[in-house]
C-alpha cells in the first residue's frame, strides 16, 4: 500500500500545499488588505453589480419575499433556447429578455442598480404592485423597447438613464409618487407615455416627442405647467438653482479641494503597489497550482489504467451486477457514470448519492422509491426505473428533458438522472410533508392525527388542477403524453403545503405491454376498451380523486395491501340515485356548516368528471376556472357537529342528481 499511486498522489498533495501554504496566507493577507483599502476609498458598488442575470434575480427574489417567486425561482432562469423556466421570465439565446410580474402584490424597495446585468432587456412590467424606491438605473439596458411601473409607489425623480434608451417605445410610470421634472424624451421610437397621478412639477418639456402626447399622459399632477395643461408657468427658476459645492465668496473651498485632492493621489499610489504586488502573488500561486495539476493528472492516470485492468478482469470471470444495499445503488464495469442534471447543478454528485443513507418509500409502477438523505442533510428521492422501454441515451434524456421544462408552481419535475445499461434513476427533490394519499387516510381514529378541514382540501383540489391544466395546454405544442397516472399518492405537500404534482409524463418511457396493464390508476372506461391515454382520461381520474378527497374513502384501485376500497364512481353514483348524499362526506368536513355550498359544488365537478362518455366531460381549463372561483369556508375549523342534511338535500342538490341520473342511462 505504500508504494501505491494513491499513495504517491497524497504524498506529492501534502508537500506542495505544504511549501504553499505560508506565501499563500501572505497572499491572502495583503489581498484582504487591498480588497478592504479599496472598499474604503470608493463609493460602494450597487447591490449585486459584479453578479450574472441569477444572482440579480435571486436580488429581486430576496427584495420582493414572495412566496410563489421564493418557490419557483430556483434553478437554472435560462438554458439557450429552452422553453423559459421561471414564472415571469421569458428568455432568447440563455439571455434575460422578458421580465414581467403583474398584480402579484410584490412589496419592498427595488435597488436602483437591480436591472444593470441584464443588457438584452426589452421588455420590464412590475404593474400594479406595491414596490417602493426610486426608477431603476437603465443606462445598462439599451433594448428596452416596453417598460410598465404603473400602479406601485414609486418616488423621487424619473430617472435620466431613461433619455439613452434608443429603442424605447413604450413607458407607462402613472399612478405611484414620482416628484421632480419630466426629462426632455425626444426618442422618435416612442409612441406610448403616460405619467399622470404623480407628484411631479415644473414646464412640461418642449420636445417635439412629448409635446406630441394628449393631456391623459400628464393629468393629475398639479405642480406641471406649459402645454399640453392650461396652467402657465412663471419665470422664477430659483428651484432649480442648486449648489454643488462652494460658493465664490468661500475662498477656502478651493484651498480643501487642493488638500483632497493631494490626499486621494497619495492613497492612490499605495493602492496601485499592492495591487501590483498582488498580481505577482497571484501569478506565483498560479504557476504553484499548474506544477500541482500537472503531476496529480499523471498518477491519476497511472490508477485510472490499473483500475481499468482490474475491472477487465473481473468482468471476464463475472458478469456486471448492481445491487440496492440500504437504499444505494452499487454499481460496476461500464455503469460507472455520473448524474445529468436537468436544472443546475444540484450541490452533490452521483457519489455523494451512493454513500447516502436511505430509506425505502414503497414500490410502484416504476420500480422501488427511495428517501436518500446526503451528508449536508439534504433530502432526496430516487426512483429505480424499470420495464424501461428500448431506447437510447439520447432519446432518454431528450424525454425527460420535455418533462423538466414544464415549469409550474404546482408541479414537481425531475432533478436529475442516471442512465447505463443495467441502472435507471430518477431523483427529484423531497416533498417534506408526504403525499395527499396519507394526509386523507393517515392515522385515522389516532389522537395524533390533524384533522384534514375543507380549506386545506379545496387548495389541493385547486393546486391539482392548475398542474392539469398547464400539462394539457402544453401536451397539445410540445407533444406531451398528459399525466397519465394521477392518483393522490402521486399528489404531495412540501414544507409550505404547496400542491406538487409528480410522476407526470412517465408513461412515454414504459414499456407498452407494461403500461397497458398498470397504468392509469383510475381507470375509465374508455381507458379499458382502448388502453391509451388522452387528456380527457386525467379528467376522469381527476373526478375519482375529488370523490377520494371529499368522502375520505379509499379506491379500489389504489388501496394498498390489506385495505379494502370501493369503485369511487360507481358509488358515489349510487350514492346520489338512492338519495343518502349526506353520507358521502367526510366526517371531518361534514360538520363544517359553511362548507356545506362548496362541498356540493366541488361534488358536481367531480360527477362531471367521471361521465362515462369522453366528450361530455370538462376540459381542465374549465375545470380550473371554476374550482378558482369557489370560496373558502369562513366558519371557524373547531365548530361543533351541526346537522348537513338539509343542507346536502335541498334544491341546489337538484342538478348533482339529474348528472347522475343521466349519467346512469
Amino acid at each position: 500500500m505504500l508504494n501505491s499511486p494513491e499513495t504517491h498522489l497524497h504524498l506529492l498533495m501534502f508537500s506542495i500545499m505544504r511549501s504553499s501554504m505560508s506565501l499563500g496566507k501572505f497572499f491572502l493577507t495583503s489581498l484582504i488588505l487591498l480588497l478592504n483599502h479599496r472598499i474604503t476609498a470608493s463609493s460602494a458598488l450597487p447591490l449585486g453589480y459584479d453578479g450574472d442575470e441569477r444572482e440579480a434575480l435571486y436580488v429581486l427574489r430576496a427584495a420582493f419575499n414572495n412566496s410563489l417567486l421564493n418557490s419557483n425561482w430556483r434553478g437554472i432562469h435560462c438554458y439557450m433556447d429552452d422553453p423559459p423556466r421561471w414564472y415571469g421570465i421569458q428568455c432568447n439565446n440563455g439571455r434575460v429578455t422578458v421580465i414581467a410580474l403583474e398584480g402579484m402584490g410584490l412589496k419592498g424597495v427595488v435597488n436602483s442598480d437591480a436591472l444593470i446585468h441584464f443588457s438584452e432587456l426589452s421588455i420590464l412590467s412590475f404593474k400594479n404592485n406595491a414596490l417602493l424606491g426610486n426608477i431603476m438605473n437603465f443606462s445598462g439596458n439599451q433594448k428596452l423597447a416596453q417598460i410598465d411601473l404603473s400602479g406601485n409607489k414609486f418616488h423621487g425623480p424619473i430617472s435620466e438613464s431613461l433619455l439613452s434608451l434608443a429603442l424605447l417605445a413604450s413607458l407607462k410610470l402613472q399612478n405611484n409618487n414620482l416628484s421632480g421634472k419630466i426629462p426632455e424624451f425626444n426618442q422618435p421610437t416612442l409612441i406610448y407615455f403616460n405619467v399622470s397621478n404623480n407628484n411631479l412639477g415644473g414646464q412640461i418639456p418642449l420636445t417635439q416627442v412629448v409635446q406630441s402626447f394628449s393631456l391623459d399622459s400628464f393629468s393629475g399632477n398639479l405642480g406641471l405647467c406649459g402645454s399640453p395643461t392650461h396652467n402657465s408657468c412663471n419665470n422664477s427658476s430659483v428651484h432649480d438653482s442648486v449648489s454643488d459645492g462652494p460658493s465664490s465668496s468661500n475662498p477656502s473651498g478651493t484651498a480643501d479641494n487642493d488638500t483632497k485632492k493631494s490626499k486621494q493621489s497619495s492613497i492612490s499610489g499605495y493602492a496601485f503597489l499592492f495591487l501590483l504586488f498582488a498580481v505577482v502573488a497571484l501569478l506565483a500561486v498560479i504557476l504553484l497550482l499548474i506544477l500541482y495539476n500537472k503531476k496529480a493528472k499523471e498518477l491519476k492516470n497511472i490508477v485510472t489504467q490499473q483500475n481499468r485492468r482490474a475491472v477487465e478482469a473481473e468482468d471476464k470471470k463475472e458478469d456486471k451486477s448492481e445491487a440496492v444495499e440500504s437504499g444505494t445503488v452499487v454499481e460496476r464495469g461500464e455503469d460507472r457514470g455520473k448524474l445529468i442534471f436537468l436544472e443546475n447543478g444540484g450541490g452533490f454528485e452521483l457519489s455523494d448519492l451512493l454513500k447516502a443513507s436511505a430509506e425505502g418509500l414503497g414500490k410502484g409502477i416504476f420500480g422501488n422509491t427511495y428517501k436518500a438523505i446526503l451528508d449536508n442533510g439534504k433530502a432526496l428521492v430516487v426512483k429505480r426505473m424499470r420495464d424501461l422501454k428500448p431506447m437510447t441515451s439520447e432519446e432518454f434524456t431528450r424525454q425527460l428533458q420535455l418533462l423538466a421544462n414544464q415549469k409550474h408552481p404546482n408541479l414537481i419535475p425531475p432533478l436529475a438522472y442516471f442512465f447505463s445499461k443495467q441502472e435507471k434513476l430518477l431523483i427529484y427533490r423531497y416533498a417534506e410533508k408526504g403525499n395527499l394519499f396519507n394526509r386523507i387516510h393517515g392515522g385515522r381514529g389516532s389522537k395524533e392525527r390533524v384533522p384534514f378541514r375543507w380549506n386545506s382540501r379545496l387548495s389541493a383540489a385547486r393546486g391539482v388542477a392548475r398542474a392539469l391544466q398547464h400539462l394539457h395546454a402544453n401536451s397539445r405544442t410540445n407533444n406531451i403524453i398528459p399525466h397519465g397516472n394521477l392518483k393522490s399518492t402521486n399528489v404531495l405537500l412540501n414544507q409550505n403545503n404547496i400542491i406538487l404534482v409528480s410522476d407526470y409524463g412517465l408513461s412515454s418511457l414504459i414499456a407498452l405491454p407494461i403500461a397497458a396493464q398498470s397504468m392509469v390508476c383510475f381507470k375509465s372506461p374508455e381507458y379499458q376498451t382502448t388502453r391509451r391515454i388522452y387528456p380527457n382520461t386525467d379528467v376522469w381520474s381527476y373526478g375519482c380523486m375529488l370523490i377520494e378527497l371529499l368522502s375520505g374513502r379509499v379506491c379500489a384501485n389504489a388501496a394498498p395491501p390489506g385495505v379494502k376500497g370501493v369503485d369511487l364512481c360507481s358509488w358515489v353514483h349510487r350514492a346520489v340515485r338512492e338519495e343518502w348524499t349526506a353520507e358521502i362526506f367526510d366526517s371531518e368536513i361534514s360538520v363544517q356548516r359553511s362548507a356545506a355550498h362548496g362541498m356540493l359544488q366541488l361534488l358536481q365537478i367531480a360527477i362531471r368528471c367521471c361521465d362515462k362518455s369522453p366528450d361530455k366531460r370538462p376540459e381542465m381549463a374549465e375545470i380550473a376556472q371554476e374550482i378558482e372561483k369557489m370560496k373558502a369556508a369562513v366558519d371557524s375549523e373547531d365548530e361543533e357537529d351541526v346537522s348537513v342534511e338539509r343542507s346536502l338535500t335541498d334544491e341546489s342538490f337538484a342538478t348533482t342528481s339529474s348528472i347522475a341520473a343521466a349519467d346512469d342511462r
